[in-house]
């Protein structure tokens, strides 16, 4: 559907918009057509319907075919200085920015476009669902997000971020109720308090 003959395209997308504590990670990845087959054969999809192991596991294939990527954190100060969209379009817009060589389109996943990036932008939404370009930047971006996190439950044990990434789970609830908010917490987010959340 968005992969017509010598027209490069790449797909971005972000992982954790949602969690409270943690970066916003977002990549953006250029397939030929070679590396799009291969990989759809080895089920690349959306990264939410894939197990973490699955993910990793696609992600070294990505890697040892070859794929042309980059990603792009954005650290929670800054999430809470621009709010969690505009940091998400930042990290999307610098990673189409790094990459080796200019996408003629890119693809965005969602519905929101990429302010000041100088390259035409189509927007997809249930992309990663749909463009294989985007749901490979899904799992970049996956997959590097929750090994940042699993670094930060080495620095912060008592929060279980590695089991949690981050996300407002019941258990994760519960100890900010007790001990407050990390370093790497969001604090504009609601529930990042010793307070409950309304």
């Amino acid at each position: 559907m968005f992969g017509k003959a010598g027209i490069v395209a790449a797909g971005t997308d972000e992982a954790g918009r949602g969690p409270l504590a943690g970066p916003v990670v977002a990549a953006a990845v250029i397939l030929t057509s070679e590396q799009r087959q291969y990989l759809l054969s080895k089920g690349l999809k959306d990264s939410k319907k894939l197990s973490p192991s699955r993910r990793e596991d696609l992600f070294c294939r990505m890697c040892e075919c070859g794929i042309k990527w980059r990603a792009q954190a954005a650290s929670p100060y800054k999430i809470d200085r621009i709010n969690i969209l505009q940091a998400s379009l930042w990290c999307m817009k610098r990673s189409v920015e790094r990459l080796e060589s200019e996408p003629d389109i890119v693809l965005v996943d969602g519905c929101t476009y990429i302010p000041g990036l100088g390259i035409y932008q189509r927007c997809v939404v249930k992309g990663d669902d749909r463009v294989p370009a985007i749901a490979a930047a899904s799992v970049v971006a996956k997959v590097l997000r929750d090994r940042i996190m699993r670094t930060m439950d080495k620095l912060y044990p008592e929060y279980g971020f590695s089991a949690h990434k981050g996300y407002p789970s019941a258990e994760h609830r519960r100890i900010l109720l007790e001990i407050g908010p990390s370093p790497i917490h969001r604090v504009s987010f609601r529930g990042v308090s010793r307070e409950p959340a309304e």
